[in-house]
Formats: structure tokens, C-alpha cells, sequence
């Protein structure tokens, strides 16, 4: 028996697994692929450690030691923003360029100064610790030689296992760049 509430964004037989959203609106930044498991998984572990700490600075709170109670508000709204933070790290595209967000930094580059966009065999970071494994990565070349880090890789924590996901949202940013650089 179909559930019609199961189906209503997509066609009855399409795979709900790593289809890439539209985009009707290319003047907003938009990410053009799902966060991966691995990344929402760490979000969550995070929250979770929030509530933890909410809790304890409820309990603390009902003790009668106020500024202990604070003290565990604030650190449970810095891990909340880290959390939040940790999903929206990726690339981001839009008509303006595209967008590679950080844990603690971002760049943005129009693509009226993008060279090119690429994918190439390279050793990459292994869910962005130190380790480095071979894999594929995004790379963005910018006129005049200006180095970016990697754009996507196969490694990091949106692809991780998700080969094919990988394949789609590189050839999806590509593809943004192709169009975008002509204009």
C-alpha cells in the first residue's frame, strides 16, 4: 500500500538516497549535495552533549549555585553553535561564484575569477585529520595561481563511503562553473 505523504516531493519509484535538490532560485547560495552521515552524525553527537550539559546546569541551577548553572548555559550554547557551525561547512554555489565554508573561515571566489574547476587524483585529508589517504578532490584554480583548498573530496565527511555522491555533486559544481564563467 503507497503512502501518498512518502511521495509527495518525488516520483513514487525515485530513490529518496542522494538525489540533488532543485534550484529554482541561482541568486541564493545554495549547497548542491546532501551533508553526509558522517557529518550529521557528529552534529547530533554534539547536541546530544548539549542537552547533557543543559541538563546538569538545570540540575546545578535547582542546587542554588547560580553562576555554576551559567557557566553550563554558556558552554552548552558554544557546543550548540559548533554544531551548527560543523553543518554548514561545504561548498556553497550561487550566480555570484562559489563558496568553500570552513570550520572557522570562509572564501568566496566570483566566477568571473575562476580559471577553472576540476577533479583530480590527489592524496586527501581523511575526514579532515592530518592523516592523508589517496582519493579525489575538487580542486578550484583561481586567475593568477592563488591556491584554494580542495572543494570536495571523497573523503571528508559529506562522502565518505558515497562514492557516487561524490561524482554527482562534483559534476553538479562543475557544471554551475561552466555555465556561470561564460556569463
Amino acid at each position: 500500500m503507497p503512502l501518498p505523504f512518502l511521495t509527495a516531493d518525488r516520483a513514487f519509484d525515485a530513490s529518496a538516497e542522494d538525489i540533488a535538490l532543485p534550484f529554482d532560485d541561482h541568486d541564493s547560495w545554495r549547497r548542491p549535495y546532501r551533508p553526509g552521515p558522517w557529518r550529521v552524525a557528529a552534529a547530533a553527537g554534539l547536541l546530544l552533549l548539549a542537552s547533557f550539559v543543559l541538563l546538569a546546569g538545570m540540575i546545578i541551577a535547582f542546587a542554588g549555585a547560580v553562576p555554576g548553572s551559567a557557566v553550563c548555559l554558556g558552554l552548552a550554547l558554544v557546543v550548540i553553535l559548533c554544531a551548527l557551525r560543523l553543518l554548514r561547512v561545504g561548498t556553497w554555489v550561487s550566480r555570484h561564484g562559489v563558496r568553500r565554508v570552513g570550520f572557522f573561515t570562509s572564501v568566496t571566489v566570483p566566477w568571473n575569477r575562476v580559471a577553472a574547476i576540476r577533479t583530480v587524483q590527489q592524496p586527501v585529508k581523511w575526514l579532515g585529520f592530518p592523516r592523508t589517504v589517496q582519493g579525489q578532490a575538487l580542486i578550484l584554480v583561481r586567475q593568477g595561481g592563488e591556491p584554494v583548498p580542495p572543494l570536495l573530496t571523497d573523503n571528508n565527511a559529506d562522502f565518505l563511503t558515497r562514492g557516487e555522491a561524490f561524482d554527482r555533486a562534483a559534476d553538479t559544481v562543475e557544471a554551475w562553473g561552466d555555465e556561470y564563467r561564460r556569463v
